[in-house]
């Protein structure tokens, strides 16, 4: 199904999905590409914790290289957050990181967490700060494909025959459900001390998720599992119940399978094939990712991207890793490709966000491979920084 995207779709941030390489056919007239393409795109860069800093200069090298290939205006600058900024006295998320994302057509993120936070109340460790700036930006949608890549298909513990072919979106539920419902925090009673989380969604919440993930599948098998606990949680009995009706109302074009959320666990490892678009909540669309990625050989493999009102907020889905922090071995691939997806979906040019895809593709098929996913013998084991100038030579 072609869908026409306008535009005022394409300027106003109003298309949640707004990839037309995945999900549709980007439509429009001569003179209106050309108006989009010669927009400036400008980028908020926030390296983050742990090897942050060292994936996110690779990641860079190769955004300047592609905006300079296909002579797209581009400019950024960087701001810290997280843990990085309360090293230097300053809240999780500065005022001046704050008005740099405001400003800008898209957030690049490294990954944040420092093991020296980890005994801190929840409400004051650095990494809350990605839990405001989804909030601060409505970012209730969170894409994450799952297509392993050809050249790594030895590196998944699954048999090759179970990942041939499997070509997965999972669609998180970013901005409601256990991580920010209330009430939260540590309590104490009769019995002794206690900590609370809330599981809550309200039927909107379930509906525009529910709606990014039809109309990606419209576009895709056609075909939506939406994972849930209806058979012991009154919030998700809520949201089966909201997805049958949304399904009934508008998309009934598309097969939509309620299937229990540990069900769906086993089920994408043992069948990943039968899987097209995946919908779950914030709690389980994070843990379905995570298993995802083994699909892919490597959690440092996986890019993801978060849409909604506000600025799209473009981060690799693994860790800081603070074990190998300055070692130089950190694999930069998952934040190039997530800079390949803000092309894409930040600046409505799935052509870069293609070419960078294929030069990483080449690098690995010529060998290349940073440690985490240099499993067998006869490849080019390097660190950081030569992964990232393999990518660049095949994009340049």
């Amino acid at each position: 199904m072609a869908v026409r995207r306008t535009r005022e779709d394409a300027l106003s941030g109003g298309d949640p999905l707004g990839d037309p390489a995945a999900f549709g056919v980007w439509s429009e007239t001569r003179d209106e590409a050309a108006e989009i393409r010669m927009k400036e795109l400008k980028v908020a860069v926030i390296p983050g914790d742990g090897i942050g800093p060292e994936i996110t200069e690779s990641a860079v090298a190769v955004m300047e290289a592609a905006a300079k290939k296909f002579d797209l205006p581009l400019s950024h600058d960087s701001a810290p957050a997280a843990a990085a900024a309360v090293d230097q006295g300053l809240p999780p998320l500065p005022d001046h990181t704050l008005k740099l994302c405001t400003d800008a057509d898209a957030i690049l993120c490294g990954p944040f967490g420092d093991p020296r936070w980890d005994n801190a109340p929840p409400a004051e460790r650095p990494e809350r700060a990605k839990l405001m700036l989804r909030k601060q930006f409505d970012l209730f949608a969170n894409l994450r494909p799952v297509k392993p890549v050809p050249a790594l298909i030895a590196s998944s513990p699954l048999k090759q025959d179970l990942i041939n072919g499997t070509d997965i979106l999972i669609v998180r539920e970013l901005t409601g459900g256990l991580y920010f419902s209330d009430p939260r925090g540590y309590f104490e009673d009769d019995a002794g001390r206690y900590g609370v989380n809330t599981m809550k969604y309200h039927a909107w919440e379930v509906e525009r998720i529910g709606k990014v993930a039809f109309e990606a599948a419209q576009l895709r098998k056609k075909r939506v599992h939406s994972a849930d606990k209806a058979n012991a949680l009154e919030v998700m009995q809520l949201w089966r119940e909201t997805m049958n009706n949304l399904h009934a109302s508008s998309y009934t074009d598309v097969e939509l399978r309620h299937i229990f959320i540990d069900n769906c666990c086993m089920q994408l490892v043992s069948r990943p094939q039968e899987f097209d678009v995946i919908v779950a909540g914030n709690m389980f669309g994070d843990i379905l990712s995570d298993i995802g990625a083994q699909l892919t050989g490597s959690l440092g493999m996986l890019p993801s991207a978060s849409l909604g009102k506000g600025t799209p907020l473009f981060e690799p889905v693994h860790g800081s890793a603070p074990d190998i922090v300055g070692q130089g071995k950190a694999n930069p691939l998952a934040l190039i490709l997530t800079a390949g997806m803000l092309f894409t979906h930040a600046a409505k040019r799935p052509d870069i966000g293609e070419a960078i895809d294929n030069a990483v593709a080449k690098a690995l098929d010529e060998g290349y491979r940073t440690a985490d996913i240099a499993r067998g013998n006869g490849f080019k084991v390097v660190g950081t920084k030569e992964m990232g100038e393999a990518v660049l030579k095949h994009l340049q």
